[in-house]
């Protein structure tokens, strides 16, 4: 997909940069079945506290009901349209199978308007398509990976993504994840052929705080201009220190270097390599 920018009519304008939204039907309203209320919570919990900042206000969106389970067997779809989802990075591809019924999957790279699509261990490997890993052969490039049989993907969903089959042994397949990560999942789990669409999104320059803003994010304040008594790095004349050994957040606990996977974590015998591993 092309990236477009704009001629510097004003400072925002000069380094904002858009998707130029090729293969996707712009004038397309989502499938009215296929769309839910999205309730807004400005990262707040259901006691009002804030538990996640810089979370608030926004543009106004609807959830897009995206099949990750892949779970309509044997039934072969078309491609009607691509269209943009505004809760992702990805683009989705509106799918309708012979009996009617219509399902939203992500769109990898290759699918098009007219294009079949067939979730089945038969399938042919073609993007698009989803079978269960013990069915895709050695190398091939997948997404939208299970990590429960039957639960749906939860692996490799965003922008421009691919994880790569490795190995298979017994009951096991090996995966490179995005990460780098190389990881155990179960050969009875589905996956997506092809590598996930709309590759240029990480190209994207937003321009401006507005745009920020219209997405929902507000803005994030440097611990080190606060005062000492909002922040442990604050205070000082001039530019100063953080004046601790590391970084730390705004509650004292390390933010860099410090690890937060669980140690006795019951997937971690699944893990071959980590991502960072030297």
């Amino acid at each position: 997909m092309s990236v477009k920018a704009y001629k510097p009519t004003t400072p925002s304008r000069r380094h904002m940069t858009v998707l130029g939204f090729d293969g996707i039907d712009k004038k397309a309203k989502p499938e009215r079945n296929l769309v839910e209320v999205l309730k807004k919570h400005a990262g707040r919990n259901s006691y009002g506290h804030i538990t996640v900042r810089h979370h608030g206000g926004g543009n106004r969106r609807k959830y897009r009901i995206i099949d990750f389970k892949r779970d309509k067997k044997d039934a072969q779809g078309t491609v009607l349209r691509l269209e943009y989802d505004p809760n992702r990075s990805a683009n989705i591809a509106l799918v309708e199978y012979q009996d009617g019924e219509r399902r939203y999957i992500l769109a990898p790279v290759g699918l098009g308007a007219g294009d079949t699509v067939v979730s089945s261990a038969a399938a042919d490997i073609k993007p698009g398509n989803a079978l269960p890993i013990s069915a895709i052969p050695v190398g091939t490039v997948i997404h939208n990976i299970e990590l429960h049989p039957g639960k749906g993907a939860q692996l490799v969903r965003s922008a421009g993504v691919a994880a790569q089959l490795m190995a298979k042994e017994g009951d096991l397949a090996q995966v490179r994840l995005p990460s780098g990560e190389f990881r155990y999942i179960r050969m009875n789990c589905m996956a997506t052929i092809g590598q996930v669409g709309n590759v240029d999104h990480s190209n994207i320059n937003i321009g401006k705080a507005g745009r920020k803003r219209h997405m929902g994010i507000r803005p994030t304040v440097r611990g080190s201009v606060m005062n000492p008594n909002d922040h442990p790095h604050g205070g000082g004349e001039g530019k100063s220190p953080v004046g601790r050994p590391g970084p730390v957040t705004p509650w004292g606990k390390p933010a860099l270097g410090y690890k937060t996977r669980k140690t006795k974590n019951k997937t971690n015998k699944f893990i071959v390599k980590r991502r960072n591993a030297k």
